[in-house]
């Protein structure tokens, strides 16, 4: 009798198994995951976004940082996640540049991921050492066809945005010059300030202390339009090269067939936070400038990131692994 009553019991249990498992799972937190470790730009603006989506959406999002391989290991675990909405991506600029960078990715950047939307974006200043007399890029330009190849620029490491931007420089410019990789822009300052290597391309918010205090010299800003950070400095853009745009980005993707409902409840709440006069002022600490798009622009955009990239990695031949 006993051993019936326990099977009609655990009978029981299995049948409302997917009840319990759809109850829990409504109750469970949105993950939103950052492939980098905590601390780092990446990480903060997406603390930042996490916690003004979770009061709009009055849900928990929590933050799990899993860093690896640029990022790869957390884009990785979304782009296998179930598509509810319960598994969430914040992809650096990065995500489009690692499709070329790595081989054997077990995703694709474009198609594994539907866009909730951009975020915002970081554009890149070039420095020079002030010992190089250039004051302008037509100058600098001169400069660097009388010298090929006697020039080096700083990166923060091989693949980075820093590079990336240099390379493409050299190919709009037709200028050549040499790549020195660092472990991270830190470590490249004191050369960079020394004189040691003459150049660079980095994140506005690390290079604005040292342009206020005279020991770098700004020529150019990445993005097509002028920063307000350095409204005098010209863009590469306006300075005879229309094609030159580099941007780092941020965007906060789910994975590919999350339905529209949730992409367009998340993309509401998403622009209320950018719209935030809190956000937009801690964004601007980092360098940071608002930049909404819809879902779709934002896959569109991401697209074009990724084949835009790939063609300057395949004609600078970089290879990570």
């Amino acid at each position: 009798m006993i051993r019936t009553i326990r099977k009609a019991a655990l009978i029981a249990a299995c049948a409302l198994m997917p009840l319990w498992s759809g109850a829990v799972r409504a109750e469970q937190p949105i993950r939103l995951m950052v492939g980098f470790p905590p601390g780092g730009t990446t990480d903060v603006i997406a603390r930042l976004v996490a916690q003004r989506m979770a009061e709009d959406l009055k849900t928990s999002i929590v933050v799990e940082n899993r860093a690896g391989a640029s990022g790869n290991l957390a884009a990785s675990m979304v782009a296998k996640a179930d598509p509810d909405g319960k598994t969430l991506l914040f992809a650096p600029s990065s995500h489009a540049t690692n499709a070329s960078l790595y081989t054997n990715q077990p995703f694709d950047p474009v198609k594994s991921f539907r866009a909730v939307g951009l975020v915002a974006v970081t554009p890149y200043v070039l420095v020079v050492n002030p010992r190089i007399e250039a004051r302008n890029v037509h100058d600098f330009v001169a400069y660097l066809k009388k010298n090929p190849g006697k020039v080096e620029f700083a990166s923060a490491s091989p693949g980075t945005g820093q590079h990336l931007a240099a390379e493409l420089f050299k190919m709009e410019a037709g200028v050549d010059i040499m790549h020195v990789p660092y472990k991270g822009s830190a470590a490249a300052l004191p050369d960079l300030i020394g004189g040691r290597v003459p150049m660079m391309f980095d994140n506005i918010a690390v290079m604005l202390p040292h342009i206020q205090d005279g020991t770098l010299r700004p020529l150019a800003i990445t993005s097509t339009q002028r920063s307000k950070f350095l409204p005098d400095t010209p863009t590469v853009a306006e300075s005879g090269y229309p094609n030159f745009e580099v941007l780092g980005w941020f965007a906060l993707l789910a994975p590919a067939g999350t339905p529209d409902k949730i992409i367009g409840a998340y993309n509401d709440a998403l622009k209320k936070v950018v719209a935030d006069p809190g956000f937009v002022a801690q964004l601007g600490k980092l360098g940071g400038e608002v930049a909404m798009r819809s879902p779709a622009g934002t896959d569109a955009f991401i697209a074009a990131e990724v084949e835009k990239w790939g063609k300057v990695i395949r004609s600078a031949h970089i290879q990570i692994n």
